[in-house]
């Protein structure tokens, strides 16, 4: 969420997006700094000025503190310029609400989708790296899908320099513009331009602008200065107080100063603001000159401490003072809705998520969620009925809840809004199966509140809350006593991913979440489920291409479905089972047959164990293939007999005679050249013609029998069993 926008041409776009340029907009006061913005695009950069050649492309930095119009200011100069970037505009925030950074893997891949997804399919899916790829991966990715094109990144809230280091492209004709508190040391000549207060006159209007009809402002012009002024000019804090004389009618500009002034200026517990923190032991404001107070209005130069500090010194917020004029002024009810909404996961509410936090109906907060948009207090989002909470609030609203809300209600409040996000996303993964299926008849049962009418209107209500949910799901998994609520929700989004957009799409976002899960099952000694999870990101490593990745993976899935002993019944010896299994498969992807045999060896000893007739013939056949990888005639041989046993012992008619095939074939290499053909007119009675081996089989070359692929073996045992009512069991 960015920070309080002070257009008036409708929110801006969504992170993530992919654009053209948005809506024209008003931006209020900020002329000079869009100014100096074009400036610093069309002059020279220091490479150029000392005669070096520069690939990288050019930096800009709009500085300064959350609530400042930073985010605004961005963007109305990203809508000005966008006619020279036609390959779009992309948008990321690069901090969460609470100002964790953002992983860099997780801002390169939603910006290589955003490419994808705006060249349609051009391109598109293949140029994302796949699941569980690296930092280096994906910015290297990033960097060459945006080699030969001409975009604009506007990157809002960066943390630190080491976030861009990998975002930043090497085509001179893409330019970075980005969003931060203070300067970005390490950049190579980037361009910083520092945002200060609103001057007077925007200050003003800004505030006359949210303050509704009245001309409350225009006929007590000293007073509106006067409060403008204790506003420090900050964008933010002038929204909230319009908002507030708009919701007072009665109420003059005069009255609203007295009271601002009279507010409070800090943070319950005496929590630090981020928006507001003070000056340095230098009296210099991040972005300020010396001796000046938050706002840019003129204040005494303060000495310099001896020694660290280790708290601020206190200094006017506006903000806050701001924050405490409309809260104190909302009815109980209503103020305690807006505290709960710093649960809101990533900052975004809709009516669903905030009725739930709430405990009231999804009407009622629907209508509370509009209201709260006219006192400023939220944010409209491209997506209708989505709200954001603006950066610069989130940490005042985090502050507030701890103060005025007990720990357990935060918790069932919490608990409330996962459990309706649950039922939302099954219902949504419903919507995309087939009529008639297990998911539509549960889905049937839901509220009509919690149904979708259609799969498109389930689709179009998932994309947008991707981040609030991914959000959520990391929350629950912090929090430590939601980690069965935590697992659902996991799984229920998984399964509307997949359902929605297919396994393969899904794979990077089922990735993150089994491992988001991974220390939930360790501390609450699920191995059994620690297992799954860890076979299915051994498989996504293999379908990745990583296969030592995978080894470790699977070896940690062998030993979580072995520490799980006899409490998962056949569950942990299946398990156990799968993870030898994909040891073997792995090892023989990499060469090494001898231990892909042997793992093959224990898995069929378990498999015997368990009485299970189809995973044995499977792996008497991946055994067979191996030991003939190997050259090893007389053990694949033995190995494929004891396969068709198998096979025939389960009436498969088909898979026998596949594997009487490839009976005959080890026999051709062995040079029994009279045997293999007995045994392909055996294969040919039970069904399956010998084509694929012909009567010029026995000219094959070792060197081609050694590279029999193991899918031969697993082919065969594919689906259930045939019998003889489907005809596949040849009459004798």
């Amino acid at each position: 969420m960015t920070d309080q926008a002070v257009h008036t041409g409708g929110p801006a776009p969504s992170a993530g997006a992919v654009d053209g340029g948005g809506a024209a907009g008003v931006l209020l006061g900020r002329r000079r700094e869009l100014d100096r913005l074009r400036d610093d695009v069309e002059r020279a950069g220091l490479d150029t000025l000392s005669g070096r050649s520069s690939s990288r492309c050019r930096v800009l930095l709009v500085a300064g503190r959350p609530g400042s119009g930073r985010t605004a200011l961005a963007e109305e100069f990203a809508r000005r310029v966008a006619a020279d970037y036609p390959d779009g505009i992309l948008r990321a925030r690069l901090s969460d609400p609470d100002g964790t950074p953002v992983p860099t893997e997780r801002t390169a891949r939603d910006l290589l989708r955003a490419l994808a997804a705006a060249r349609g399919t051009a391109g598109g899916p293949a140029a994302v790296p796949p699941a569980g790829a690296g930092d280096a991966e994906l910015a290297e990715a990033l960097r060459a899908a945006l080699a030969d094109r001409r975009a604009l990144l506007l990157l809002d809230d960066v943390a630190a320099p080491e976030q861009l280091h990998g975002l930043l492209p090497d085509s001179r004709g893409c330019l970075v513009l980005a969003v931060s508190r203070g300067p970005l040391t390490g950049i190579p000549d980037v361009r910083p331009r520092t945002l200060e207060g609103l001057d007077a006159a925007a200050a003003v209007a800004l505030l006359e602008q949210w303050a509704g009809d009245t001309p409350r402002v225009t006929v007590d012009p000293r007073a509106a200065e006067s409060l403008a002024e204790a506003c420090g000019g900050r964008p933010a804090a002038l929204v909230l107080v319009g908002g507030w004389l708009a919701a007072h009618p009665m109420a003059s500009v005069a009255e609203a100063a007295r009271r601002f002034v009279g507010l409070p200026d800090d943070l319950p517990g005496g929590a630090a603001d981020d928006a507001h923190a003070p000056e340095d032991a230098s009296g210099r404001v991040p972005g300020g000159h010396p001796g000046s107070l938050p706002g840019g209005l003129p204040g005494p130069a303060r000495t310099a401490l001896p020694g660290p500090r280790t708290r601020p010194a206190p200094v006017a917020r506006p903000l806050v003072r701001a924050f405490h004029l409309v809260h104190g002024s909302l009815p109980p009810s209503a103020a305690r809705f807006l505290r709960l909404l710093a649960l809101a996961p990533a900052g975004l509410a809709d009516a669903h998520t905030a009725a739930a936090l709430a405990g009231c109906r999804a009407d009622e907060a629907a209508a509370t969620l509009e209201a709260f948009t006219g006192l400023g207090l939220l944010r409209t989002t491209a997506t209708p009925g989505l709200y954001a909470v603006p950066g610069c609030l989130a940490p005042v609203l985090a502050a507030v809840l701890e103060e005025r809300e007990r720990p357990e209600d935060v918790r069932l409040a919490r608990a409330r809004a996962l459990e309706r996000s649950v039922r939302l996303l099954r219902s949504c993964r419903a919507a995309a199966e087939p009529p008639g299926s297990p998911a539509r008849r549960a889905a049937a049962e839901l509220p009509r509140a919690l149904r979708f009418e259609s799969r498109a209107a389930a689709a179009a209500w998932l994309g947008p809350r991707m981040p609030g949910l991914r959000a959520a799901a990391r929350t629950a998994v912090a929090d430590g006593e939601l980690d069965t609520l935590a697992r659902r929700l996991a799984a229920a989004l998984a399964g509307a991913l997949t359902a929605h957009l297919g396994s393969e799409a899904a794979a990077f976002e089922l990735y993150r979440f089994h491992e988001l899960l991974l220390p939930v099952t360790e501390r609450r000694g699920l191995h059994g489920e620690r297992a799954a999870i860890l076979l299915d990101l051994g498989d996504l490593d293999t379908h990745a291409g990583r296969p030592h990745r995978a080894l470790t993976r699977y070896r940690a899935a062998l030993e979580a479905a072995r520490a799980d002993g006899g409490r998962g019944g056949d569950r942990s010896a299946a398990a156990a089972a799968r993870a030898m299994e994909s040891l073997g498969d792995t090892y023989a992807h990499l060469g090494d047959d001898r231990r892909a045999g042997d793992w093959y060896g224990r898995a069929l000893a378990l498999c015997q164990t368990r009485g299970e007739p189809a995973g044995e013939a499977r792996l008497h056949g991946l055994i067979g293939a191996a030991q003939l990888r190997e050259g090893r005639w007389e053990e694949a041989l033995r190995a494929w007999r004891a396969c068709a046993a198998a096979c025939r012992r389960l009436r498969d008619g088909e898979a026998y005679a596949r594997a009487l095939e490839e009976v005959a074939g080890v026999q051709e290499y062995a040079g029994r050249t009279e045997e293999a053909r007995r045994t392909r007119r055996r294969a040919l009675r039970w069904g399956r013609p010998g084509a694929a081996h012909g009567d010029g089989g026995a000219e094959r070359g070792v060197g081609d029998g050694a590279r029999s692929r193991p899918a031969v073996a697993r082919w065969m045992l594919e689906g259930a069993p045939r019998t003889t009512k489907s005809g596949s069991w040849p009459a004798k």
